[in-house]
């Protein structure tokens, strides 16, 4: 005897609508799970959420590979950004902190498809709000959504690197000249535009031997741009240098010349009496150095210095000899710069 649902090799109207029954639930399962991935793991907040966790844990690269990040030509030219800005900031262990405690506060659908995605989140202690529009692009095989930022997150951040063309964020030392060509290279403070992913928070300054800036923060949100200025100021080793410096001018190439004027030296003296002997000089007080920013140095304001001249004399008026010891006031004004090779570059003026 055959199976129940079988009548002569065939399937029974009730087998039929079993197994038809049966696919309909398979398929209205499938679709179910479908358009819950699509709701959930690929949906526009999904999306959003992922570029904001990649920031948070420092993974820069797969944040800038986020589809709508990247810049092309026609954004920048768009944006009125030069072709060749910087990208050097796109990059790990630069972000000094990423979003965090993001929340997703709504999920707008618009009639072309795009959705409207705000979400709430914490840079350093600031409570920041942002919406971002996202765009539905090819669906992965087929059937799981994909998006893409309608307009690029991507910030620009214009830093002004003034006294030094160097700067750290991060744990990255960047040199604000290298998209210039030229006179540019040799200006004493220089201004250069870096694209760098947002939203987070960056912190820039700069440590040498020489050259010391306070550390400023910058906190950068999506599509802004911020200016950042990193003031590189000499550091008391700078100023010991050029200290030491100005004593060995004064005492070896001033002080030691057997002349009343000395060359080439701030301080000298007239004296009415016959000079009988060599005049000797030394340095009573040498200028203390303070070191200020210009617009193409370092300026050492105009300082005063005292000198002390001893020397044997005679007199015009009634031929008596006696030794003349006097002090004589002077001033002392210079510029310095760092060289590239790390040395020091003093101009009296």
């Amino acid at each position: 005897m055959g199976s129940s649902g079988r009548r002569d090799g065939r399937l029974s109207p009730v087998a039929i609508v079993g197994w038809t029954g049966l696919a309909v639930m398979l398929v209205a399962g499938f679709l179910a799970a479908l358009g819950g991935l699509n709701q959930s793991l690929y949906g526009a907040p999904a999306f959003v959420e992922r570029y904001l966790d990649a920031i948070a844990r420092d993974d820069i690269v797969s944040a800038a590979a986020t589809p709508g990040v990247r810049f092309d030509e026609g954004d920048l030219a768009g944006a009125g950004l030069p072709a060749d800005i910087s990208t050097a900031m796109l990059r790990s262990n630069v972000v000094d902190a990423g979003p965090e405690d993001v929340r997703v506060l709504s999920d707008e659908a618009h009639d072309d498809g795009r959705h409207t995605v705000t979400v709430s989140y914490r840079l350093d202690t600031a409570i920041v709000q942002t919406a971002f529009d996202v765009n539905p692009i090819e669906p992965l095989y087929g059937v799981l959504h994909r998006w893409e930022f309608a307009s690029s997150p991507l910030a620009v951040i214009e830093v002004t690197a003034a006294q030094s063309p160097l700067f750290t964020v991060g744990s990255l030392t960047l040199d604000a000249r290298a998209t210039k060509t030229g006179d540019e290279l040799s200006a004493f403070t220089q201004t250069t535009q870096y694209l760098a992913i947002a939203p987070a928070v960056y912190e820039f300054g700069y440590q040498s031997t020489l050259l010391e800036a306070v550390p400023v923060q910058a906190i950068v949100e999506p599509g802004a741009r911020a200016e950042v200025r990193v003031d590189a100021l000499p550091t008391p080793a700078f100023v010991e240098r050029v200290q030491a410096k100005v004593d060995e001018y004064l005492v070896d190439q001033c002080a030691s010349q057997p002349v009343l004027q000395p060359a080439g030296c701030p301080f000298g003296v007239v004296i009415d009496d016959r000079i009988v002997g060599e005049p000797a000089w030394n340095i009573a007080e040498s200028p203390a150095v303070t070191l200020v920013p210009g617009e193409t140095t370092f300026e050492m304001p105009p300082t005063p210095g005292l000198a002390h001249i001893s020397v044997e004399v005679q007199s015009l008026f009634d031929g008596t000899f006696s030794t003349l010891e006097q002090d004589e006031s002077f001033t002392l004004a210079l510029d310095a710069t760092v060289r590239p090779d790390g040395s020091i570059s003093i101009q009296l003026r």
